[in-house]
């Protein structure tokens, strides 16, 4: 057992308040930590406002050599973060490895963005008032940043916010979530090693009464949320003036064409649906499939689902493993049993044993039950039919959410329409909607976010333009 120091303000401390990080798996403890309270806070704050000029004004070769020696750091430790990774959150292996990977590509994409902070000539002689004047428009970091990290992409969803601060100039006091704190405590580690400003970068673990003081605390000019709407929408309401950003997930559903490659919809859905026991807030939740070819694809779709191996996170060959805990698995469970006795039908699956919830496959479903109108985050996967293709658009846009959405079609007729129609913020044609690279934009509307994330769009988020104005000649 390891214990892990708090980073705060550029020093690794403990506090008065132990934090026990258990694997899921097992519920052995993979390590000890340490909870911030208002005092930790309190130092983290006052600290990154004492480097903001600093941050403001480091040139771009600095910030790229510091995020880049991040990148290769994390890189070179790559089976160590992961496996870290996979015991605190029960990630099978594989994908651990995978989410390390994509935080390496997010620092380098960083690191690359760092160098082309936004600026702009206007011309302002469109009128007479403004001939003979010019403008510049220059973007300035916002200052302090708060990020609240989840727990089902405990590292790379904490570097989306923490990767942009640095590359636009800003401090950011990073808040894990108190299941998954270590992979972030150990990318601590790597950050403390760099050139990067002590005091720019803190991660601190929270008690309740400091969390909510970093979501209503006068000094924070903004605040990075990833987790739930109902947490994500009141803290925007508690927020004041801050600039907010919140990716708040959503209940992604894939319209599966008759004009479409039907074994590359099956596989691609598999993984889309179960990936880390559903528990990505992009994962594949809703798919509708075309009566043609529904028989069919249901057929598919169970057999290559029993394929998938259930096992430890740290064995290299599981699939599919526990959910983050038993709380969690029981609400799934529930919410299951609820829509069956309310008339739908489970084709494979259904059943839990403690933090472990089977892959499960429904059909017969009603768009108002739980696991078709809200946001599972299980291995719970809801099948239905359509006739028409507008059918089809118009039940996923029948939604609280709009996140992404997979559309599997060789018609362009019906891509050019799901793109058009579709209210989310991302269509992802002849893949599920669980489908991301790190640098394309991601977020979106409705329920399901303000404002996106993506290197580039969160630094942009980070930002503020400044207009000069000034006369041409003198």
């Amino acid at each position: 057992m390891t214990d892990y120091k708090i980073y705060i303000a550029g020093k690794f401390e403990k506090s008065s308040k132990k934090l026990v990080v258990h694997n899921p798996f097992d519920n052995s403890v993979v390590g000890e930590t340490w909870l911030a309270g208002n005092e930790e806070l309190e130092k983290a704050i006052s600290r990154a406002i004492s480097v903001k000029e600093e941050m403001r004004d480091m040139p771009s070769y600095k910030k790229y050599k510091i995020l880049m020696d991040i990148a290769g750091t994390i890189k070179h430790k790559k089976e160590e973060l992961a496996l870290i990774l996979a015991k605190e959150s029960g990630k099978p292996i594989k994908y651990a490895l995978g989410e390390i990977d994509r935080a390496v590509q997010v620092f380098i994409i960083a690191a690359e963005e760092s160098k082309r902070l936004p600026k702009e000539y206007i011309s302002l002689d469109w009128t007479t008032a403004g001939e003979g004047k010019e403008g510049l428009i220059k973007h300035f970091p916002v200052g302090l940043i708060a990020g609240i990290a989840p727990f089902n992409f405990p590292l790379n969803l904490a570097v989306h916010k923490i990767a942009p601060a640095i590359a636009s100039g800003n401090p950011i006091i990073l808040k894990p979530a108190r299941s998954t704190p270590l992979s972030v405590l150990e990318l601590a580690k790597i950050i403390d090693s760099t050139d990067l400003p002590k005091g720019a970068f803190s991660v601190l673990p929270m008690d309740r009464e400091a969390g909510n003081q970093l979501v209503t605390d006068e000094r924070i000019q903004m605040l990075s949320f990833t987790g739930s709407p109902a947490v994500g929408w009141q803290m925007k309401s508690n927020a004041g003036k801050k600039k907010i950003a919140l990716e708040l997930g959503g209940n992604a559903g894939v319209i599966i064409s008759d004009h479409s490659d039907l074994d590359l919809s099956v596989k691609k859905c598999t993984v889309g649906g179960f990936a880390y026991s559903g528990q990505v807030c992009i994962h594949v939740q809703r798919i509708l499939v075309h009566e043609d070819i529904f028989d069919n694809f249901i057929e598919k779709f169970i057999t290559e689902t029993k394929k998938l191996k259930f096992g430890k996170p740290d064995d290299s060959s599981t699939d599919i493993s526990v959910m983050i805990d038993e709380e969690n698995a029981v609400r799934v469970e529930e919410w299951v049993k609820e829509a069956v006795n309310d008339g739908a039908k489970v084709l494979f699956g259904g059943n839990r044993k403690g933090t472990y919830f089977e892959p499960t496959i429904i059909t017969n479903t009603k768009q108002e039950m739980k696991v078709c109108a809200l946001e599972v985050f299980g291995p719970v996967v809801t099948i239905e039919k359509y006739s028409g293709f507008k059918q089809a658009v118009d039940y996923m846009n029948n939604s609280e959410f709009g996140l992404q959405a997979g559309v599997f079609t060789n018609s362009i007729k019906e891509m050019n329409q799901a793109f058009n129609e579709l209210e989310v913020g991302g269509v992802i044609i002849n893949d599920v909607p669980t489908f991301r690279v790190d640098h394309m934009p991601y977020g979106g509307v409705k329920n399901s976010g303000f404002g996106r994330e993506g290197i580039k769009y969160s630094i942009l988020e980070m930002l503020e333009p400044r207009l000069m104005v000034k006369n041409i000649d003198y």
